[in-house]
């Protein structure tokens, strides 16, 4: 079915003809082979073009994002932020937002040079600790995994598929953004279930592992192992939300569990939630399963709350009514509280980083959720600095250091994907 879809993409997405970019020729020069990234999401396809060294180099991203609906767009911006592509049009499925990417790319870049594929996949079982080459195992194995990531992992299979028969000639790698936790304790990863239900797949995962790994390596980078392995929350606000425990660079615990459903209220799901309601709707209202998980992952949340939008950066830039107000309060409420929770879960914690698009971008919410917690916590928020989304925001006399970072999956997963070309020797010359 993945083929055909593939092959009759182009009958799905009336694109208008691109912009003349010279004689053919790509207009970016590439002198080194390239690493694609691919992160499919419920109805967007983001990716990212790089260089196919020892630390990769951006060249190219973009998205095609609002899939399914009739003015899907394609957006794609050079390494110096200028947009090269910018087209609407119809887009049926990931294939076809795929196949409508690629083709607009062969106008940029040299497609056969793209060597690697790495893949962001949402969720890789209880034994996915590191990426993994994509085999016909490996896809079987997370088909069976659907019911773990509902909506996430069908569209994350959909654009492996559509991308190994777009570049059959290229390695595909696929990067896991559960293995991060895979460090928390047996105790972080109990459900409460009795032991013989609780077994095999059943058990607390955790997700933005990717997010997370690179707010680590960050951290390693720019301020020395010390600041790595120090006890640190990392808040990834946006669409989906989580927060994670870090400690010597290695999660503790995660407000996320089993689902994405868990911990935070996020843009449509709902967050945690007693199971005795699941019960009551189950068994006194007579909703079916199937009702019930499009309550709880597409019509709950700051949508279910606000009755506008689950986009708060939407819901912020309008005139807030009440419905909206109580929306922002609860997610900023439900965000202090998982905060105090995770402190306690390391015992001591020195530093708070948000990221995520509303964590790195939005000093309101940064400072409804960190203001109540001035009088429980040694920190202290820096208005100016908050406001500017400085990447230091607390001030300097606050004895738990806060920061505004932006996060780069992308870049996570293309530096998994050359170390694994390294590893089969695919790299000749290694550029630093």
């Amino acid at each position: 079915m993945a083929a055909m879809t593939v092959s009759a993409a182009q009958d799905h997405v009336a694109a208008a003809d691109p912009a003349p970019m010279g004689n053919g020729a790509p207009v970016l020069a590439m002198n080194d082979e390239m690493i694609l990234t691919l992160n499919c999401g419920s109805s967007s396809l983001k990716f990212a073009v790089f260089s196919l060294i020892a630390e990769p180099r951006r060249l190219l991203h973009g998205a095609v994002v609002r899939i399914g609906a009739d003015d899907s767009a394609l957006r794609v911006v050079n390494e110096t932020g200028d947009a090269i592509i910018d087209e609407a049009a119809p887009c049926v499925n990931h294939p076809a937002a795929l196949d409508w990417a690629m083709t607009r790319l062969e106008a940029v870049v040299n497609v056969s040079d793209i060597l690697y594929v790495g893949h962001r996949v949402v969720h890789g079982g209880p034994d996915c600790d590191c990426p993994k080459p994509v085999t016909a195992q490996l896809e079987a194995r997370l088909r069976r995994l659907i019911p773990l990531a509902p909506l996430h992992l069908p569209a994350n299979l959909e654009g492996i598929v559509a991308a190994r028969l777009r570049l059959p000639r290229a390695r595909h790698l696929a990067c896991f953004d559960t293995a991060f936790h895979q460090s928390s304790s047996m105790l972080a990863r109990r459900t409460g279930l009795p032991r013989a239900v609780e077994q095999n797949e059943i058990r607390r995962y955790g997700y933005h592992g990717l997010s997370y790994e690179f707010i680590v390596d960050h951290l390693r980078r720019n301020e020395g192992e010390d600041a790595a392995n120090a006890p640190l929350i990392v808040a990834h606000l946006g669409a989906g939300a989580s927060m994670a425990a870090i400690s010597n660079g290695q999660s503790v615990d995660t407000t996320m569990g089993f689902s994405t459903l868990s911990g935070l209220p996020m843009a449509t799901r709902c967050g945690d939630i007693d199971p005795g309601l699941i019960l009551y709707l189950l068994q006194e209202k007579g909703w079916s399963a199937s009702d019930l998980q499009t309550l709880l992952y597409e019509q709950s949340g700051i949508l279910g709350l606000s009755g506008r939008s689950g986009d708060m950066q939407a819901l912020m830039a309008t005139p807030v009514d009440a419905d909206a107000r109580e929306a922002i309060d609860f997610f900023c409420f439900q965000a202090r509280k998982h905060i105090g929770a995770l402190a306690a879960a390391m015992g001591r914690i020195s530093r708070i980083v948000f990221t995520g698009g509303i964590g790195a971008h939005a000093p309101e919410i940064r400072a409804q959720i960190l203001r109540p917690l001035e009088a429980l916590l040694p920190l202290r928020l820096d208005n100016a600095r908050n406001a500017d989304n400085d990447p230091l925001i607390s001030s300097d006399g606050s004895l738990i250091k806060l920061n505004a970072l932006n996060t780069d999956e992308e870049l996570v997963i293309a530096r998994h994907t050359a170390a694994f070309a390294r590893g089969e020797g695919a790299l000749a010359r290694i550029h630093q």
